[in-house]
């Protein structure tokens, strides 16, 4: 079974504060992660994702969200919010199953 789960429902902060909107996955096979924003009366949009490679992975808007395998995080960040990045953030899973 593979699973996304985002904790935090409702994130607060202050124009120029830090940001991190937490995503844990659970999945037995290869894995692409992505972070999806939905800004007010706008299409849901790609920020950002994760395949293999470096794990601190660079977004729009300045985001970034970080892998770690070892506690199944893909975290999302941003060291300064404005008021603009108010909006529905999504955190994703793809899980690829290989053959040999």
């Amino acid at each position: 079974a593979q699973s996304v789960t985002q904790p935090d429902a409702h994130v607060t902060v202050s124009e120029e504060d830090s940001l991190q909107l937490k995503c844990k996955y659970s999945t037995p096979w290869s894995t692409y992660l992505f972070w999806y924003v939905q800004y007010p009366q706008q299409r849901l949009q790609l920020l950002l994702k994760y395949y293999s490679g470096d794990p601190v992975v660079q977004g729009l808007n300045d985001f970034e969200a970080e892998f770690n395998k070892s506690d199944s995080s893909f975290h999302l960040r941003k060291a300064s919010v404005h008021w603009s990045d108010s909006a529905v953030y999504f955190c994703a899973l793809s899980a690829q199953c290989l053959s040999l």
